[in-house]
């Protein structure tokens, strides 16, 4: 009983812990810039919608959150068209190279996107692709691919050959058995390579932010260009930050059954 309530309290002051933060945001994107400065309140004093009415009516804001969940939903696609194929190669097949070449893929992920800044920006600007969608979402997929591919490839070990083999005898195609019959087994390995997909992509900076100027600037980018001549827009700012989270929030619930059984039963 004792060790049950300790238990219980620990929990709560650790989810008190972390909802902080998210509350302090959520606290100050509804004040004014003047009650944010002026001392410490833990609820706004003067209500006011005017931060969000800001991003929702300017758009050199709100299109940052277009453009990256443009760039986001490209790099999820690519990432799992990519990744599928090339998991289940190397969980069915054994050719010369197959672990040097699986370790290569997973060495991309360890380096930093600084690494890749460089290369990426002059390929981009030589061939037309600078400032667009699809030019941080082929980037992230140096990234993204490796980390779906480990994932997948540890769900469709755990499937039984046996099902592969008797698909053919039951005279489907491998398309067709790839689709209908394998994928719906390994559901749950998806839903846990596009979350991880999604959350890199959309929280990363560096490469979002040097690939685009204008046309595909994600919000990440808009967010550092709020200080003006009469400081940094704290409200706005906070504000920003709130409705970044919310695509993240919402990304979770949808595969939120999948990332359990993921975690509980693939090579997370």
């Amino acid at each position: 009983m004792t060790y049950s309530r300790s238990k219980g309290i620990g929990m709560t002051v650790f989810i008190l812990l972390l909802l902080t933060p998210i509350y302090w945001l959520l606290n100050m994107s509804f004040k004014t810039n003047q009650e944010i400065l002026s001392g410490l309140t833990l609820w706004p004093q003067n209500f006011t919608l005017a931060n969000y009415a800001v991003i929702f009516s300017d758009s050199s804001w709100y299109s940052g959150y277009i453009n990256s969940m443009i760039y986001v939903s490209m790099n999820m696609t690519i990432t799992l068209l990519v990744a599928l194929p090339a998991a289940y190669a190397f969980s069915r097949y054994k050719f010369v190279g197959d672990k040097h070449l699986f370790f290569w893929l997973l060495s991309n992920r360890m380096a930093p996107p600084a690494v890749f800044l460089l290369p990426f920006f002059q390929l981009y600007s030589s061939v037309g692709l600078f400032d667009t969608h699809i030019a941080v979402a082929l980037a992230h997929c140096l990234f993204n691919v490796p980390l779906a591919v480990w994932i997948l490839e540890g769900f469709m070990s755990g499937v039984p050959r046996e099902y592969d083999e008797m698909a053919y005898i039951d005279g489907y195609s491998f398309p067709r058995f790839f689709v209908k019959i394998f994928l719906p087994m390994i559901r749950s390995g998806i839903g846990v390579a596009a979350f991880f997909a999604f959350m890199f992509s959309w929280v990363e900076l560096l490469l979002a932010r040097t690939l685009t100027s204008v046309d595909a600037q994600p919000i990440g980018a808009i967010m550092t260009r709020t200080v003006g001549a009469s400081g940094i827009d704290w409200g706005v700012l906070a504000a920003a930050g709130v409705l970044t989270i919310i695509p993240g929030v919402l990304v979770v619930w949808f595969v939120r059954n999948h990332i359990a059984k993921g975690f509980a039963l693939g090579r997370v």
